[in-house]
């Protein structure tokens, strides 16, 4: 009989948050191939444009912010999505009094974000199991 690796649901308002710097902080959550990283940006919050040798989406789920890619500044709000390409300089400043829940998808999985989702290593463990056996 074949054993399936047991799946869990998690909820981002219950993981324990990273504090990253003042006014952010963040969780993940990951599959075989793909990591999501919910980004809590309180307004205020210090500003760090940075860039990276990887592609990014990013999601504007709750509030509004600037999300500055290379010389461009676009204005999100929930439901926005943007591209930030591999190598640009990047950064979002939240808009108004609300705080900012800002989801960002990575493909292939951050080896620098991977303390995010060491509480799901049991389930990997499971899957990757599942998938060598017979």
């Amino acid at each position: 009989m074949e054993t399936k690796p047991k799946i869990r649901m998690y909820n981002w308002n219950s993981l324990p948050r990273e504090v990253v710097r003042k006014g952010v902080e963040r969780v993940g959550y990951r599959g075989d191939n793909l990591m999501a990283v919910m980004n809590f940006a309180t307004p205020g919050m210090d500003l760090r444009p940075h860039q990276h040798d990887f592609e990014q989406i990013a999601i504007c789920v709750q509030g509004r912010m600037n999300y500055y890619v290379g010389d461009e500044k676009f204005e999100m709000t929930p439901g926005s999505m943007l591209r930030i390409p591999p190598h640009t300089m990047h950064y979002a400043e939240p808009i108004g009094d609300e705080v900012v829940y800002n989801l960002d998808l990575f493909s292939p999985i951050r080896d620098d974000y991977k303390h995010l989702v060491a509480y799901q290593e049991q389930e990997q463990e499971q899957v990757q199991a599942a998938a060598v056996q017979p």
